[in-house]
């Protein structure tokens, strides 16, 4: 009898964690659609290009080396169905292989927040062969130090020091943002973006409606991102923690986004769709970090805070004059870090002090890792397409075809 059910627990931890998965692994879809509707019609087909080939990359090299070093399982010429993940002190309750998919979309969101960034201007092979470097090694050891339960270069243990990261506003956010902004600072802003005397200027999406469904999907997608992190959902315990993790999520989701739209409306005299979706993801963020322990008005107000932050953030890099199309280094890595820092007012079992030294930890590795490997690939292939290129688009010039070419001459 005790065996069965442990059989029957087994096969429905197993079952969540892969429908989970595929709900993480269909926010690329949401990625893809967001982007593509913030970018310029002429940059439609490259940036879909670039987020098909980075889950297809991502997938490949956590696969062949990243897995390997972020939790010390072999999975390349094996199948892995024993007992648990390589080096668990306990069995899972779920098949190892189940584990390794559902970390491995996770390695495809970090990759895809630097897409959007660097979008209209980066050449298409030279973001691909970052992408090699990124989800193979700069993620998975950041993640060996934090969900691996490693030392920091043995020095010291993340863990020790107070730090909780319960689905990553931090290892997987803000690490996408620090690879984000890296590329940004080398690759430079879009031409026309930045006036001589200062000004800012506009350069609308493409597809409003296509962006909204993108976010909309992530919305959808993010109950699998921080719903699937309990991992389990067979026992009254965890399916009560499962339920409080998806009601928190939708709640944050819910508040950035009135507190974006509110707050766009009071620095501009308009109600900005496209801060109102950037408020979305921020709430979302936001919660990620813990959204295990707040109660639904704590993670409401979370969220608010998130969407409050990111349209401030926004204008700033604006004003600062860093170039990000779709806004993805706020969202990801201003509005990651209040993640983080938010974790110690819900849970005891995080320290302040111990949630700025893993900020500082993992956005330091990233940031330093994706600033050398850019620099090495500006020096052998080149970052940006040529000024031509750009005006006329990078569909055409790395893709060769056009995303609407009916309404084109």
């Amino acid at each position: 009898m005790e065996n069965e059910i442990f059989q029957l627990q087994y096969a429905l931890d197993t079952f969540y964690f892969l429908v989970c998965g595929a709900l993480v692994m269909w926010m690329a879809a949401g990625f893809a659609m967001l982007e593509a509707g913030l970018v310029r019609s002429k940059n439609t087909v490259e940036i879909l290009t670039k987020n098909v080939t980075l889950f297809a990359i991502a997938c490949t090299m956590y696969m062949i080396c990243g897995y390997a070093i972020m939790y010390g399982g072999d999975i390349l010429l094996s199948s892995i169905t024993g007992d648990g993940v390589a080096g668990a002190e306990e069995p899972a309750t779920y098949a190892p292989s189940a584990d390794f998919f559902f970390q491995v979309v996770f390695v495809a969101t970090a990759m895809s927040i630097v897409s959007g960034a660097v979008a209209e201007r980066m050449k298409l092979f030279a973001f691909l062969a970052f992408a090699v470097v990124m989800t193979g090694f700069i993620y998975p050891m950041e993640g060996s130090w934090t969900w691996g339960g490693n030392d920091v270069f043995g020095i010291y243990n993340l863990g020790d020091l107070g730090f909780l990261d319960f689905a990553g506003s931090g290892i997987v956010h803000m690490a996408g943002a620090a690879a984000a902004l890296a590329g940004v600072m080398l690759v430079g802003a879009r031409k026309g973006k930045y006036g001589p005397n200062g000004q800012i200027n506009a350069f609308p999406g493409a597809n409003l409606p296509l962006a909204t469904l993108g976010t909309f999907i992530l919305w959808l997608g993010w109950f699998g991102f921080n719903g699937g992190s309990v991992l389990a959902t067979a026992s009254v315990e965890s399916a009560n923690a499962v339920a409080v993790v998806f009601m928190n999520t939708n709640a944050a989701a819910a508040g950035g986004c009135i507190a974006a739209l509110i707050t766009a409306r009071m620095m501009f005299g308009k109600s900005d769709l496209t801060m109102a979706l950037n408020g979305c993801l921020a709430g979302l963020v936001a919660i990620t970090a813990g959204p295990d322990t707040p109660s639904a008005l704590q993670a409401t107000i979370f969220g608010a805070l998130g969407g409050v932050l990111v349209v401030f953030s926004i204008v700033t890099l604006d004003k600062m004059k860093i170039d990000d199309p779709v806004g993805a280094i706020s969202v990801h890595g201003v509005v990651g870090l209040l993640g983080l820092l938010l974790v110690p007012v819900t849970n005891g079992d995080a320290s302040f002090s111990g949630q700025i030294i893993g900020a500082l930890t993992i956005f330091g590795w990233v940031f330093a890792a994706s600033l050398i490997v850019f620099g090495i690939i500006k020096a052998v292939m080149g970052l940006r397409v040529s000024e031509e290129e750009e005006f006329e688009g990078s569909d055409v010039a790395e893709c060769g075809m056009e995303a609407y070419p009916e309404f084109t001459q």
